[in-house]
């Protein structure tokens, strides 16, 4: 075999072949380092003295569904320059590492689009010996972000496990990166990262959360004088909450069968928009009906229609003014839910106005919770969770679908 097909099938330069063989079902290569190579791995000198040598075993690319190892004679040197006694940097392995840096290499690219259980059936390793090569790596490049860059950034949490298990995280809006991945929830969550933005001294131009008064309080605390700007998509969640209350609340009054029966499976009509509504199989007019029989529940629902065109006005001002009438409308309609939302709304004026300075909301950090539910899928779970925090941070750079 040529030295120059161990080159550029297994990355291999500088060494001699010597022989191979087929073991077990994998192929051995045996090859040993040119003399160029044996130098002082302390200092660089080529005055070296030769005092024995080890052989290394590494596992590299498979050769189609067969496992290839190198076996490599590795000299021990006693470096006449320095002093040094130790064996030769052999370049193609980190030390104490029982595979190469292209099977390293290879082992992540299959990770991109394979399960880590798929790709440690496809190598023939451990599950955990592709953690291992993962963990490193994730480590290297997302295990201290960069926030030098930072201008606008989004706070949300995400639920980890069963028993209010969670995890707080702070995304760059502009990058989409995950830049922080926190214990817990709220205040105390966020201290280290708070810490590591006044070390860096970034000026954050806005901030987009939902309306948690942990993390409002958090942000106001660190970042005085900067702009919180609450995400619609939640104030319409809330909304929508206050909506189904309002319908609960009438379906348990109504005594007349009729009534009760209109309103019966109706939570998820009342709550799409108008424009989703699918008339091949009615929902249209059995929300018209419910509309037309229920004034509470029609006040609550054109409320609601009415506070998505918050964000469509055609100015700050503009928004200000329809805002107002729609907290006077709310409090005037006498429902109790409407009411409260009215209040929620009066108390959050400026953050929900914000946006039309900073147009920024929390959407793409639902976007990047759906992946990280698909990623906890893909491995019923994670028990180290360093491992999963890092795979968080480097979520952004990867697309995840379902396997099978």
């Amino acid at each position: 075999m040529s030295t120059s097909l161990l080159y550029h099938a297994f990355g291999l330069q500088g060494y001699d072949y010597i022989r191979q063989s087929y073991v077990a079902g994998s192929l051995i290569f045996s090859v040993r380092p040119k003399p160029k190579m044996v130098i002082c791995s302390c200092c660089g000198s080529r005055d070296v003295l030769r005092r024995g040598q080890s052989e290394r075993w590494l596992r590299t690319v498979p050769i189609g569904f067969k496992p290839v190892w190198l076996a490599i004679e590795v000299p021990r040197v006693e470096c006449r320059a320095c002093g040094c006694v130790r064996r030769i940097d052999i370049k193609i392995a980190e030390p104490r590492r029982w595979y190469t840096r292209a099977f390293e290499r290879f082992a992540l690219a299959l990770s991109k689009v394979m399960t880590m259980l798929d790709v440690s059936n496809l190598l023939g390793i451990g599950w955990d010996g592709v953690k291992d090569i993962l963990k490193r790596h994730l480590q290297v490049r997302f295990g201290r972000p960069r926030l030098s860059r930072l201008k606008y950034i989004a706070i949300d949490e995400i639920s980890v496990r069963k028993g209010h298990k969670y995890l707080s995280l702070v995304m760059d809006l502009q990058s989409g990166a995950v830049v922080f991945v926190g214990d817990g929830k709220g205040a105390d969550a966020l201290i280290p990262f708070w810490a590591r933005l006044k070390r860096s001294r970034i000026k954050i131009r806005a901030v987009a959360t939902d309306m948690s008064t942990a993390y409002i309080g958090s942000v106001l605390e660190n970042l005085p004088g900067v702009p919180l700007v609450f995400d619609h998509f939640h104030v319409v969640k809330l909304m929508n909450d206050k909506l189904t209350e309002v319908r609960r609340k009438l379906y348990q009054e109504l005594s007349c069968t009729l009534a009760r029966n209109v309103l019966k499976g109706s939570r998820w009509i009342l709550l799409k928009n108008p424009e989703n509504l699918n008339k091949e199989r009615g929902e249209d007019g059995r929300l018209e009906e419910a509309l037309r029989m229920n004034e509470p529940l029609a006040k609550s629902y054109y409320l609601k229609e009415d506070l998505r065109q918050i964000w469509n006005q055609a100015d700050k001002m503009a928004a200000e003014g329809f805002l107002q009438g729609w907290i006077e409308r709310a409090m005037e309609s006498g429902i109790g839910p409407l009411m409260q939302m009215g209040k929620t709304m009066a108390a959050y004026r400026s953050g929900i106005l914000a946006w039309y300075d900073h147009p920024i909301s929390s959407g793409p950090m639902e976007g990047t919770n759906n992946k990280i539910k698909t990623l906890k899928r893909q491995a019923y779970g994670y028990r180290d969770l360093e491992f999963f925090k890092l795979r968080i941070m480097g979520i952004h750079e990867a697309k995840y679908a379902l396997a099978g």
